[in-house]
């Protein structure tokens, strides 16, 4: 099921202002649960996490900046 551009739009701004710090915290929290690591690895987990979450919602985020392509064209 595709998502409307409405739709896109704002599921990308819930996950930006809501979901991404909730993802920062969660991240932050779980890897601090270890021993602190190497900082290179430290480093690659959280370079890793945060390409998770953007590979996770590209389909949410195609698209938005453009125009709406569902919006009636004025034709004179």
């Amino acid at each position: 099921m595709a998502l409307s551009y409405k739709s896109r739009r704002r599921l990308s701004l819930l996950a930006l202002v809501i979901g991404l710090p909730l993802y920062i915290v969660a991240a932050v929290t779980i890897v601090a649960q270890f021993d602190r690591p190497d900082p290179v690895l430290e480093l690659g987990v959280y370079i890793g996490l945060g390409m998770l979450w953007a590979f996770a919602l590209k389909p949410v985020f195609m698209g938005v900046g453009k125009a709406d392509p569902d919006a009636p064209t004025d034709q004179d």
